[in-house]
């Protein structure tokens, strides 16, 4: 009994992954469209690979956003099984597979179990950010750093504040700690925000998906100091009124800010 009782809770969790909900989207569109596939020949319509291909691509983004992922899982769906078919249509050497996986991995990581894709903010971003800051000596926090694009340009315009980039990708952290213009207030970690301690930081920055901003909010409410500044590019915490809304350009995505 001890066992069912923490077996059936270790597979909820595992279903609710979205990298399961995709293979289980993409294996039930299979199942419709070859069910669909079968009935056309049954009365004597012979559907080409490719279209039966995007019919299944199609079905899967419907799946998908029935499920409620995130909107780039729908383009994903749809042509994910096209894009295989033409890929082994083009019969491409086999190492090129393996270099693209691997090259995708290393960017992507761990997209798939944190819903956060790889984002760049943009200058635009930077200067709404810096505009927001406290004029004292901070600490800040860009959680998801990427390239180290922010964490630069803010060390780089404020000296007195001491900045921090994270981020779990490999590839975009190492191109962060290999960039040019690096400075003595400025460093780069590799890893899982959830592990840090938010209470050590004045400012926490980010630009995760609409997926993973309850999460966040959920850790800044608990470990983040009064008086600490939480900023969030383009995506808004659920149910929850920001205190800051500035403009990254005009009709561009918004800066959110909300003062613990």
């Amino acid at each position: 009994m001890a066992v069912s009782s923490v077996s059936r809770p270790q597979s909820r969790r595992l279903s609710s992954l979205p990298s399961v909900q995709a293979l289980m989207i993409q294996l039930a569109a299979l199942g419709l469209a070859a069910l669909a596939w079968l009935l056309l020949a049954r009365s004597g319509f012979a559907l080409a690979p490719l279209a039966a291909a995007f019919l299944q691509g199609a079905l899967a983004a419907m799946l998908s956003r029935w499920r409620g992922q995130a909107a780039w899982w729908h383009l994903i769906h749809f042509l994910f099984l096209p894009a295989a078919l033409a890929m082994l249509a083009l019969q491409l050497p086999p190492w090129l597979f393996l270099a693209t996986f691997l090259a995708m991995l290393a960017l992507y990581w761990s997209t798939f179990r944190t819903q956060v894709p790889f984002y760049a903010s943009g200058s635009a971003a930077w200067d709404a950010v810096a505009m927001e800051l406290p004029k004292r000596p901070l600490r800040i926090i860009d959680i998801g750093s990427g390239l180290g694009g922010l964490a630069l340009n803010i060390a780089a315009r404020r000296p007195d504040c001491k900045v921090t980039g994270i981020e779990l990708a490999p590839l975009p952290w190492l191109a962060s700690r290999l960039r040019p213009g690096g400075s003595v207030n400025c460093r780069f970690l590799r890893g899982d925000y959830q592990a840090l301690d938010f209470a050590d930081y004045d400012v926490v920055f980010a630009y995760l998906s609409p997926a993973a901003m309850p999460q966040l909010w959920a850790k800044a409410r608990a470990e983040m100091r009064p008086g600490a500044l939480l900023l969030s590019h383009e995506f808004i915490v659920p149910d929850t009124a920001p205190q800051i809304r500035r403009p990254t350009r005009p009709g561009g995505p918004m800066l959110y800010g909300w003062q613990m």
